[in-house]
């Protein structure tokens, strides 16, 4: 094969082995087409020296410095690391937005348990004769706690349905920010779906809870 122009005086080379895919560019980018000469005939004045050893011991380092010096003394040596750290290295724009990602979203589900429980206690107190006279007519505390969290968890559910659409059709914003994994994984939607579930549960168990200590008499008088 000939590099660049077919035309030209450039040299051929010839082709002695095909390597898998690098991506040089990041773990997110694409493959590109690249082409391994050796330095013999393409000397550049940075190299990168790679080894592969069986352990990653920190005196791993020296060994390797002191066989490059023993070929030329004057060599400098820099930017010596493993493959994990320059991998790590190139995530941190990524993790740092992620942590902030899931900041963002734990407060947001902080807020949101938080106004359900406020919005759910308030209906509780509203509903004190309502549900005082369904307790003095024979209403059992687990018929009032499926009373208080069914209409509870109705708007919420109402609510996770329609955020899982969004997330859904959002899904690109974060494709450059995730390797390995889909944007669309049905695991992690179904982790979410849990949770929140899980959270909206429990802020409507706590005032539904609540509204089963009622005195049928107390709330008989209330009005």
């Amino acid at each position: 094969v000939k590099l660049g122009n077919p035309e030209s005086d450039g040299p051929w080379y010839s082709i002695i082995g095909i390597v898998g895919d690098v991506k040089d560019g990041g773990l997110e980018s694409d493959p590109r087409p690249q082409i391994y000469r050796t330095y013999l005939q393409y000397p550049a004045r940075g190299m990168t020296l790679l080894v592969r050893a069986a352990s990653q011991n920190t005196g791993l380092t020296d060994v390797v410095s002191k066989v490059v010096w023993a070929a030329d003394k004057d060599q400098p040596i820099y930017k010596i690391s493993t493959l994990q750290q320059l991998v790590g290295d190139s995530l941190k724009p990524k993790r740092f937005c992620m942590w902030l990602l899931q900041v963002v979203a734990a407060v947001a589900l902080f807020l949101a348990a938080l106004g359900i429980y406020g919005v759910i206690s308030f209906a509780v107190r509203q509903r004190t004769h309502d549900i005082g006279v369904r307790v003095a007519l024979g209403a059992q505390r687990r018929d009032v706690l499926k009373l208080v969290i069914f209409e509870g968890m109705r708007p919420a559910l109402i609510g996770l349905v329609v955020g899982l659409a969004g997330a859904y059709g959002s899904t690109r914003v974060l494709t450059n920010l995730l390797y390995g994994i889909s944007p669309t994984d049905p695991g992690t939607f179904a982790a979410i779906a849990i949770v929140l579930t899980g959270v909206a549960l429990l802020a409507c168990y706590l005032p539904a809870r609540q509204a089963t200590k009622v005195d049928p008499m107390v709330a008989l008088r209330y009005e």
